[in-house]
């Protein structure tokens, strides 16, 4: 049997790893962690209990564009969501706003630099 005890990490292209580092650093404020020699390019970050890692790929086709909230996505909870809208408008990344999702979270999708889309969001106490 096969017993799940949490994600680990999640794995995504990027096609320039400077770039992408500099986005999830600076932007998204994610420690990046010591990451053992490989044979290609990468980094690893730490998001609460989980990890996500970049993996470096010069022929990744082009991502997205535009933000589509029910594309494929990853989600980071934080803890304010008018102070992480504020953050990311004033470093001027595009968002789409669902401050009353039907989830039962307040949402804030946003594309990094290869187009993957990411979820921020904060549960919203009933």
């Amino acid at each position: 049997m096969l017993k799940s005890v949490e994600l680990h990490h999640v794995s995504l292209e990027v096609k320039d790893l400077e770039i992408a580092k500099e986005f999830y650093k600076e932007i998204l404020l994610l420690e990046e962690l010591d990451r053992p020699t490989f044979d290609f390019k990468g980094a690893w970050f730490a998001i609460g209990g989980q990890q996500l890692h970049l993996i470096e790929n010069p022929n990744k086709k082009e991502g997205r564009s535009m933000i589509d909230s029910r594309g494929h996505h990853y989600a980071i909870r934080v803890v304010d969501y008018d102070e992480a809208l504020m953050w990311l408008k004033d470093k001027g990344v595009e968002v789409v706003e669902k401050p009353t999702s039907k989830s039962g979270f307040a949402q804030i999708f946003c594309l990094d630099p290869d187009g993957h889309i990411i979820e921020i969001h904060v549960e919203r106490t009933k």
